[in-house]
């Protein structure tokens, strides 16, 4: 029998609770606000529904989503004793019979990503509670592997605990559909390489991944804000031709890379003519989305330009950015560029800003799901 309940939780980047509920209230305005903590913020549903039946939002300020059943707490952060409560929770017990379950723990962030040197994602505590809760499960509760990260599984649910508090862990699922469902917590399990001068190189990493952009070894990519040059380095680790344009300096480690190319120009600046070869164009700009929209624009609608694909990184300089009609009228002013396939999400690398991927069709990241930023590709 399917495990049902009225409620669905979001994890989001702490901060970013108001966007995320004025998104949901323009968007899907039958769920009804019913619990927040910074990063982690619930709804209620209008009707009971099971985990295979829910159809998630795809909501910009939204890591992942899925249903929640309720929580326990402990007097302690023990993860032996709150893995114990979990399984004798009656909703944990009913879902643990439909397994095998991938298994899905992260923490709830409690600062900006980047803060103190922490990025998103797994650590020593989530370590301890996945052995915890593998320890404590029934059997034929969980796939038995130790990592599902987002590989693939031979489970359609994941079994959610979303470690709120170190003493309160809460209980979801949520169906697998999309690479972006088999994150944890909306996180892909990234690290940056020593040589990496700058956490842009998460940020390119990940809105890689997230987008499905179908970029091929060797491709040309035009790069708008590129100093310090970490993102340009993610491309180039993964084979691209980069050019980078930027009036400030760029780290020589980047220079010195024989695929790399630096403008020292604003966006504005460049003539057309020197890029016309570019498949694609990312761009990260300190700046107001209206002016990275302006140069990106002057770009793609140029007749000599034939530029696949966009992903864009658009900051979020005051909450007004952040409404749903704002986002709604970028989406609109790239779509008419000639990109049909427009989406948005605030990466979990993401600062105060938030990510554009756009596609001439949808069916341009059919061609390939996954593998794009492998190397040796």
């Amino acid at each position: 029998m399917a495990v049902e309940t009225e409620f669905v939780y979001c994890t989001c980047q702490p901060g970013a609770e108001p966007a995320l509920k004025g998104e949901v209230a323009a968007r899907v305005p039958e769920w009804k606000f019913a619990f927040s903590r910074p990063g982690f913020v619930t709804f209620k549903l209008p009707a009971p529904v099971s985990a295979n039946r829910f159809e998630p939002m795809r909501l910009t300020f939204a890591r992942t989503s899925g249903l929640s059943f309720g929580r326990v707490e402990a007097e302690s952060a023990d993860p032996a004793a709150l893995a114990k409560l979990i399984w004798e929770h009656g909703a944990a017990r009913q879902l643990a019979e439909t397994g095998p379950l991938a298994l899905h723990v992260w923490a709830r962030d409690t600062d900006l990503p980047g803060e103190n040197n922490v990025e998103p994602g797994p650590n020593a505590e989530t370590f301890a509670a996945v052995a915890a809760l593998r320890e404590a499960a029934p059997a034929g509760a969980l796939v038995d592997r130790s990592n599902e990260d987002e590989k693939k599984t031979a489970s359609k649910v994941a079994f959610d605990v979303a470690m709120v508090e170190p003493n309160q862990w809460w209980i979801g699922a949520h169906a697998l559909r999309s690479r972006v469902d088999r994150w944890p917590g909306g996180v892909p399990r990234l690290e940056a390489p020593q040589h990496a001068v700058s956490r842009a190189y998460l940020k390119m990493q990940e809105g890689l991944r997230w987008s499905g952009i179908p970029a091929q070894k060797g491709d040309y990519w035009i790069e708008l804000g590129c100093a310090p040059g970490g993102a340009s380095q993610a491309l180039l680790d993964v084979g691209m031709r980069v050019v980078g344009v930027d009036p400030a300096e760029v780290d020589p480690v980047v220079l010195a890379h024989p695929d790399f190319e630096h403008l020292n120009a604003r966006a504005s600046e460049i003539g057309v003519d020197e890029v016309t070869d570019a498949a694609w164009i990312t761009a990260d700009i300190n700046c107001a989305p209206q002016y990275t929209l302006d140069g990106v624009e002057r770009l793609v609608t140029h007749p000599s330009m034939h530029v696949r694909g966009l992903l864009l990184t658009l900051k979020l300089l005051s909450l007004n950015l952040a409404k749903p009609e704002v986002i709604a009228e970028t989406i609109a002013r790239v779509r008419s560029w000639g990109y049909t396939d427009v989406r948005t999400r605030q990466l979990a690398h993401n600062r105060r800003e938030y990510c554009l991927a756009a596609l001439r069709t949808r069916g341009q990241r059919r061609v390939k799901r996954s593998g794009v930023v492998k190397k040796g590709r």
